[in-house]
């Protein structure tokens, strides 16, 4: 079963860029004005609209896994600051994490 958030986002062409651009998501214009962005069959789907009558806000990360997780941190960790470093961690996997351009938590993670 896949999960697919519908995240506020504070501007789409942004957003749009920083995924595309500094993490190498596939991005697209989705229906009624969204954004949706994909890596690894893992997708977001963003919104400028303010459906939640809230600024953009989640308390929790979003994890993506991707194959190679060593290469993955060597493309994206001269465009963008780190949350966590990469590293082993004691549950399985190898991850580090960063924040993207709306304050949002992203892990990326490959299991060992």
């Amino acid at each position: 079963m896949a999960l697919t958030p519908l995240l506020r986002c504070a501007d789409i062409g942004q957003t749009r860029d920083f995924y595309a651009r500094v993490l190498g998501f596939a991005v697209a214009d989705s229906a009624q004005g969204t954004l949706t962005v994909e890596l690894h069959g893992s997708r977001i789907v963003f919104t400028a609209g303010d459906l939640w009558k809230s600024d953009p806000t989640l308390s929790g990360t979003l994890y993506i896994t991707v194959p190679d997780v060593d290469g993955y941190h060597a493309a994206v960790t001269a465009l963008v600051p780190l949350a966590w470093p990469l590293q082993d961690m004691p549950y399985g996997s190898r991850e580090f994490g960063v924040a993207d351009c709306n304050g949002y938590l992203l892990a990326f993670q490959q299991q060992a």
